[in-house]
Formats: structure tokens, C-alpha cells, sequence
């Protein structure tokens, strides 16, 4: 039975509960975890959980100590002329990427996807079902089936560009300047997220 209220003073209930949630998903994937499974194993009510999260992929971020909100920049990049949805994506996460602060995780992200395979899953399916998927389904909001299709190339276009101008740089694309690589690549982002 799950103990119910706040867990003993002196201890760090949030950080508990992200630690759990890493274990959680690093076990199940994100599509499988669960918020009331991240509480049992962190020996929680759920309510807690949820006081401290709001929502799974909060959950994740903290989790995963991601540096940045993943919808926030949902949320941005779905904001404008859909025409230029694409490039609003690449610019968005390169804007990200590039801060000094946040590239060391986006490595570590990228590097653990790369060679564990429950990393892997993890990575691929919180990025389909929070960031691609949504901004997909935003692109051609009709019920199409080929969602999850167009959502994983334009994932694998940005993980390949995050490969090579972060995990393992290549010096053309590592140097540009990020307004051009959005220029350039936003096309073939808006060609997948809509067609």
C-alpha cells in the first residue's frame, strides 16, 4: 500500500521522486511509465507526484534533467505562420542546443540513446509522443493516419543534425551559423511534417 501524505522531514521528496521516475522509465520506456508507477516505486501517493509534476513530461524533464521545457518549445514552434513551421523548428531547438548550458545534456541524451538500447527507446518514444508528434499533428491537423510517420523523420532529421553538430561534431555543420542550418534544413522539416 502506497503511504499516504508528505514523505519524513529532511528529506529531498522531489528529487526521490525524479529518481524514481529515471528508474521507472528507464525500465518501462516512456510510453509505459506511468505517473502512479513512479509513485509506488518512489513510495509516494501519486498526489505527490503530481504536486511536484505536472505531468509526464515534466515528470521526464526532471527526471532526465533536461534543460529545457518540452512544451514550452512546443508551444513556440507551433506559434506563427504554419508555412514556416519547419524552420521555426530547427531554429527553436538549435536556440536551444547552442546555449553553453544545455549542450552537455543534449550529448549525454544523444550518447545514451546511441549505445543503451532501453536510453534509446526512452529518448524515441518521449520524442514522438510530446515534441514530433504534436507539431505533426498541428501541421496537418485532419486526422491522417500518417502522423506517426511524418513525426519520426522530421525526429530523425533533428537527431542527425544534433549528432553531428554536438555528439560527434562535423565541422561544416558543427561551425555554421544556426540561422543558416535552419534556413537550409526547415524546408526538409516542413516537407515532412506536412506532406
Amino acid at each position: 500500500m502506497t503511504p499516504r501524505g508528505r514523505r519524513p522531514a529532511g528529506g529531498d521528496t522531489r528529487g526521490a521522486i525524479a529518481a524514481a521516475a529515471r528508474e521507472e522509465f528507464a525500465d518501462r520506456g516512456y510510453d509505459g511509465t506511468s505517473m502512479r508507477a513512479v509513485a509506488r516505486r518512489a513510495g509516494v501517493d501519486p498526489a505527490l507526484v503530481h504536486h511536484y509534476f505536472d505531468g509526464k513530461p515534466a515528470l521526464f524533464a526532471a527526471a532526465m534533467d533536461l534543460p529545457v521545457s518540452p512544451s514550452a518549445l512546443v508551444a513556440g514552434i507551433l506559434e506563427g505562420d504554419p508555412a514556416c513551421l519547419g524552420e521555426r523548428l530547427a531554429q527553436t531547438f538549435l536556440r536551444a542546443w547552442d546555449d553553453p548550458a544545455n549542450t552537455p545534456h543534449i550529448v549525454a541524451m544523444l550518447r545514451a540513446g546511441m549505445t543503451h538500447d532501453a536510453a534509446g527507446r526512452m529518448l524515441r518514444e518521449f520524442l514522438t509522443t510530446e515534441v514530433f508528434g504534436p507539431v505533426a499533428r498541428a501541421a496537418r491537423p485532419d486526422d491522417d493516419p500518417s502522423v506517426p510517420l511524418r513525426a519520426g523523420l522530421a525526429a530523425a532529421q533533428m537527431i542527425g543534425l544534433a549528432t553531428l553538430r554536438y555528439a560527434v561534431p562535423h565541422p561544416p555543420v558543427a561551425d555554421a551559423p544556426a540561422d543558416e542550418v535552419a534556413r537550409r534544413v526547415g524546408p526538409v522539416l516542413q516537407q515532412h511534417l506536412t506532406e
